[in-house]
């Protein structure tokens, strides 16, 4: 290890910076976060770094560089582009016993900056011992979509009862068990959740002893149209956490696997006339596994909310209590059609869009025709490749044009995306003759036209 990492307290410390650029600014800037002083030394400082000194009660020295800059510093920055000047003001700082680092030359420094995560309080650090700077900021990149903001909320909440529980648990390994309990279950989660206060109350009733039993929480997640990288941070968060998942049909496997590897998985998926597990056992087995004390994932494609019969589910868990957060996720019709190239409202075209189930809850395709023909709108369809004949031709008979485009997307976002286009008139004809299978969707209206301008983003997006 070339470079111990530490963290130092630098609030109201005074800085010295050589340098008056770019470069500079952008360290100043660090430095200004951790609450240092800043005193700037250069012939010539930028506009917002003159502005930065004075938010940090600094001072600025409009001239080159003197030894006597180092007095009272506890941290040096030589952030120019004269390399024997960065040479003099390291050898200076190291005659002083003083931390010096010299921008871009690790040889010089006796500290260097890392690539840094900042959830403040906590505070991640990423290095490469100023070998390889790029590849330690890509790195942090992916730390910063793994590790969500609000995970400096639950450090705060930790430390605002860190007291409490030394007083009560003055054993280390108590203390470790306690918080590892608190960092992994309902507390967390509340806090997680932006519920700030209800995770005060859970932790406080924690520490008094007066901790109700262990209950199950269900999260309706929105695994989005295929692609897994669509998935948002909450939704990968919950997934890993939980101990069951129950998943349907239109759910990747590659979804699946970032579920957490020991959780039970269920399987109740759903098709049109094959309900392998009816909505209302769902429902029920919902609500048996949250009582039994766990965090159960119900995973669906898309948006829980739209056509995922999502509310029906949470009107269930509210009747019997059972506390339940929804993570939204991206659906098909937005999913899908960005991925073919093609706005679902253009101002040229659509200044509307709507989104349309394919069969209703009697089976039947027994829909508001007259409210879907307007040529300014997109329509969506979702589950209507069995009806599509019907769905064409009554489009068709209430006024729609039968040269209307529209367009059939098959497992959308996936690597095994298929995009065919027509129009009204013969879109059941394309199901047909390329053997179009389900889980696909059916876009209607002019906006399909600009596909042929956009299908360069059709690779790039999906992959393929």
């Amino acid at each position: 290890m070339e470079f111990l990492p530490l963290f130092h307290n630098l609030r109201g410390a005074r800085v010295l910076v050589v340098g008056g650029g770019e470069i500079a600014l952008r360290k100043s800037r660090l430095l200004a976060d951790a609450g240092a002083v800043l005193r700037v030394v250069a012939p010539e400082i930028g506009t917002e770094l003159r502005e930065l000194i004075g938010s940090s009660g600094g001072e600025q020295i409009l001239r080159g560089y003197s030894e006597a800059d180092l007095n009272g510093c506890v941290l040096i920055i030589a952030a120019t582009d004269d390399e024997p000047l960065n040479a003099q003001v390291s050898a200076d700082a190291r005659q002083r016993c003083v931390p010096v680092n010299v921008v871009d030359a690790p040889a010089l420094c006796s500290v260097i900056f890392p690539a840094i995560v900042d959830r403040s309080p906590l505070v991640i650090a990423v290095s490469s011992g100023g070998d390889a700077p790029v590849l330690a900021r890509l790195i942090r990149a992916k730390m910063e979509s793994w590790i969500p903001p609000t995970y400096g909320h639950l450090a705060g909440l930790a430390a605002r009862f860190r007291h409490q529980v030394k007083k009560l648990l003055p054993n280390v390994q108590q203390r470790r068990a306690f918080w590892e309990e608190v960092f992994q279950g309902p507390i967390a989660d509340r806090q997680l959740a932006g519920q700030g206060a209800e995770a005060e109350r859970l932790l406080q009733a924690k520490i008094d002893g007066e901790a109700p039993p262990a209950t199950g929480e269900v999260y309706l997640v929105g695994a989005g149209p295929g692609d897994p990288d669509l998935l948002t941070f909450k939704a990968l968060r919950l997934m890993q956490q939980a101990d069951v998942v129950l998943y349907d049909r239109l759910v990747a496997p590659a979804i699946l696997e970032l579920c957490r590897r020991d959780a039970d998985r269920i399987y109740v998926g759903k098709q049109r006339a094959d309900h392998a597990v009816p909505q209302d056992q769902i429902n029920q087995q919902l609500v048996v596994l949250a009582k039994q004390g766990k965090r159960v994932v119900r995973l669906k494609g898309g948006d829980p909310f739209i056509f995922g019969r999502g509310g029906e589910e949470i009107e269930e868990l509210a009747a019997h209590g059972i506390p339940f957060q929804v993570v939204p996720g991206i659906t098909a019709a937005s999913g899908c059609a960005a991925y073919a190239g093609i706005p679902l409202t253009h101002r040229d075209y659509a200044q509307s869009v709507r989104f349309v189930t394919g069969h209703l809850k009697d089976g039947t395709s027994d829909l508001p025709w007259k409210d879907l023909v307007s040529p300014a709108q997109t329509l969506v369809f979702y589950m209507g490749l069995i009806g599509l004949p019907i769905i064409c031709s009554e489009l068709i008979k209430h006024g729609r044009s039968a040269d209307t485009p529209a367009a059939l997307i098959q497992q959308g976002t996936t690597s095994n995306q298929r995009v065919f286009t027509g129009t009204l008139a013969n879109l059941p004809q394309l199901v047909a003759e390329h053997e179009v299978h389900a889980p696909t969707l059916v876009i209607v209206g002019e906006v399909v036209t600009l596909r042929d301008k956009l299908k360069w983003f059709e690779g790039a997006q999906a992959g393929v």
